[in-house]
């Protein structure tokens, strides 16, 4: 669907929000800010936006800044999901597109593409989530990223409007704390086999039945041929879940891996 053209923010009948209390704002007065693939501005609200716009497919509405001397700048992730690069802000942002980028539900996944809007006291506030999903189910997903030291105090009452707006719409919101090192050691090293190009091919039946019951992945790669071109496919087979692998322990090769189904048994 073609994006409305800018209308208006939504005027004073919008609710306060105090920042010594959780007092909402009235979500049918918070809009969605959004560009279109020409790059043209739109401002509809947001109960409108959610609806009938294809928000993952809006390029990012408010880019991130180059902080020199910084370890981490802003760059591109290339999405296995969706096979499209996807942007992002810092490492702890990175980190988070490569979990979601994983996950089975997630069909597609952007960057900070709407902004939302909303009156608070006399002036109006914005915030742009930094990361959106687009969920199986056709919901969609709102995610900032938490610092180590946790949230700061206008993160999270701005969390809580827009965590209000997105149930408002069938959505969820997560602010996200940094992840267990393990397992984000772990996705890392299984992203780098993301793309489809270490995918098992014809031989992909004998892969996943060498792994019918669960057991040492060194033990059937050794049976299916030359490690050094099973590896990768393994590595590719349980970056798609098609094998299972416990990720909140190290990898190493004798980590014990199984077919998605008898994992799941």
């Amino acid at each position: 669907m073609e994006p409305r053209r800018v209308v208006g923010v939504a005027g004073d009948a919008a609710g306060d929000l105090k920042a010594s209390s959780a007092a909402s704002v009235a979500i049918s007065r918070v809009d969605a800010c959004f560009r279109d693939a020409l790059g043209q501005a739109h401002q509809v609200s947001w109960l409108e936006a959610a609806q009938d716009v294809v928000i993952e497919d809006c390029p990012v509405v408010r880019s991130f800044p180059v902080r020199y001397g910084r370890r981490v700048a802003p760059g591109w992730w290339w999405s296995s999901t969706s096979a499209r690069l996807v942007a992002y802000g810092s490492g702890a942002m990175r980190t988070q597109v490569m979990l979601l980028d994983r996950d089975p539900t997630v069909v597609a996944l952007a960057c900070r593409p709407v902004e939302l809007v909303w009156r608070e006291d006399s002036k109006f506030v914005g915030h742009a989530p930094q990361l959106m999903a687009r969920l199986q189910d056709g919901s969609g997903l709102l995610l900032d990223c938490a610092g180590r030291s946790g949230s700061s105090a206008r993160l999270a009452e701005r969390a809580r409007v827009v965590a209000a707006a997105a149930g408002a719409v069938g959505w969820s919101y997560r602010l996200a704390g940094p992840p267990e090192p393990v397992l984000v050691a772990n996705v890392r090293w299984l992203a780098g086999y993301r793309h489809p190009r270490y995918a098992a091919g014809p031989w992909m039946p004998a892969l996943v039945e060498a792994f019918s019951s669960p057991r040492p992945a060194v033990e059937a790669v050794r049976e299916l041929g030359d490690p050094i071109a099973v590896w990768p496919a393994v590595f590719h087979a349980l970056w798609s879940g098609v094998l299972r692998v416990r990720l909140d322990e190290p990898l190493h090769e004798r980590a014990v891996v199984a077919r998605q189904e008898a994992a799941a048994a």
